[in-house]
């Protein structure tokens, strides 16, 4: 049997652990060092677990006198789980806080550093001021609807969809922990908020639309690093940031590939491999020579040891005429999807998704775990053929063929890269 000196002893683990008293009493400690009495009974062959309270609020002595009541109603036929009065509940309960931080603690082991802290900071903003002191068996859904629904009236409609799947997944967590018995956050019907208009990215849809967009895009005269990273947004199907923000230490010019570490993408899961076509391996391996003094391939004029800025090329393209309901930058892998799909029939929608790096969900993101590099590579030599070709040039040369032509090539470089 424990005493107390043995409970303060107890120090919490990586993984929740329970440490046994006597007749079905035990203590369990929770990995943030709360530790909360169980009392395990067996009723209709199966094992039922009760939460007699924190420690030291409740004492050793309490939650053995609440077991041996428990224990005594069970002598009555009585099942406790259901007589669950003689335990003062509004005292002995955890609070939202707590709960909060043992789903938070629980869930970092699994997330990014950036989302582990973003959820904390939602959580001290939104969540914690009006819920965390009170015991979680008294958050019901009025509190919930009524703080959501004042985030609403701020005009912050992302914040109330994340604020709502932060509050429903720390409820589902204590009822998975048995110390409530429903989660009243599914149970707010989605019509009571205002959902977000879709935001749809200008985007070139057809051929033509694309080949004019080209045309203008070849008019750009800002610096070397804007007008570079302009020409090469269409062909490597990246987000603007994620192709401004690229550094050479992610190339391998002997392989034809640019790496791209889980960190630096919007999707951080894992690596994404960017296959260099004839045309963007050459425009690279020309373009290194001239910002060889700086680790970003398009350093910031300003700073070299800063890339250039997304704002950098949306403002780059609007200065030659493309207007902002024509085409965004981060329109440019919508348009990308659309005309592959419609015009390059041959590449699977897979591969597309692939190397655009989409988030699968649902079966596809649990068992789709397939690469697809040799026909991402094929998609991006024939992607490239096809923006050169929109742009009036000769069908690109088969890479096996590469060392022969190179003077073909070469003038087509010059053309993306001049001034």
């Amino acid at each position: 049997m424990l005493n107390d000196t043995q409970i303060k002893s107890l120090k919490p683990k990586e993984k929740l652990y329970r440490v046994t008293d006597a007749l079905g009493l035990r203590i369990e400690i929770n990995p943030n060092g709360t530790k909360i009495w169980r009392y395990v009974f067996r009723w209709e062959g199966k094992y039922t677990m009760l939460s007699l309270g924190h420690y030291p609020n409740t004492s050793l002595r309490k939650a053995r006198q609440l077991r041996d009541d428990y224990k005594q109603l069970l002598q009555e036929g009585i099942n406790p789980k259901h007589n669950n009065t003689k335990n003062d509940s509004k005292q002995k309960q955890p609070t939202f806080k707590e709960i909060f931080d043992m789903w938070h603690q629980t869930m970092s082991k699994q997330w990014s550093d950036e989302y582990s802290i973003d959820t904390q900071q939602r959580g001290d903003m939104y969540l914690l001021p009006q819920l965390g002191k009170l015991p979680v068996t008294s958050i019901n859904i009025g509190l919930i609807r009524d703080l959501l629904l004042d985030i609403q009236d701020t005009g912050k409609l992302d914040t109330v969809k994340k604020i709502k799947g932060i509050v429903t997944r720390v409820l589902g967590y204590a009822v998975s922990r048995e110390v409530i018995e429903i989660n009243v956050a599914l149970s707010l019907s989605p019509d009571l908020f205002i959902k977000k208009p879709e935001k749809h990215y200008a985007h070139a849809k057809t051929p033509q639309e694309l080949k004019s967009l080209l045309l203008k895009l070849e008019q750009v005269s800002s610096g070397l690093s804007v007008k570079t990273a302009v020409m090469l947004v269409p062909h490597l199907l990246l987000r603007p940031s994620e192709v401004a923000e690229l550094k050479w230490e992610y190339f391998d010019f002997d392989e034809r590939m640019i790496t791209i570490p889980a960190e630096a993408m919007k999707v951080k899961k894992k690596i994404h491999h960017v296959p260099l076509s004839n045309i963007t391996f050459k425009i690279f391996s020309n373009h290194k020579n001239k910002s060889v003094d700086s680790p970003y391939c398009f350093p910031s004029p300003m700073n070299k040891s800063k890339p250039i800025g997304t704002e950098s090329l949306l403002q780059a393209i609007r200065r030659v005429g493309v207007s902002d309901d024509e085409y965004t930058t981060h329109g440019n892998r919508h348009t990308a999807a659309t005309i592959i799909g419609n015009h390059l029939p041959h590449i699977r929608r897979d591969v597309v998704d692939a190397q655009l790096h989409h988030k699968l969900t649902g079966v596809s993101g649990i068992y789709n775990r397939a690469d697809y590099l040799e026909e991402r590579k094929t998609l991006m030599e024939d992607w490239s053929n096809y923006l050169d070709n929109l742009q009036g040039n000769s069908p690109s040369i088969e890479t096996s063929d590469i060392d022969e032509n190179i003077e073909k090539l070469k003038a087509n470089i010059d053309r993306l890269t001049r001034r």
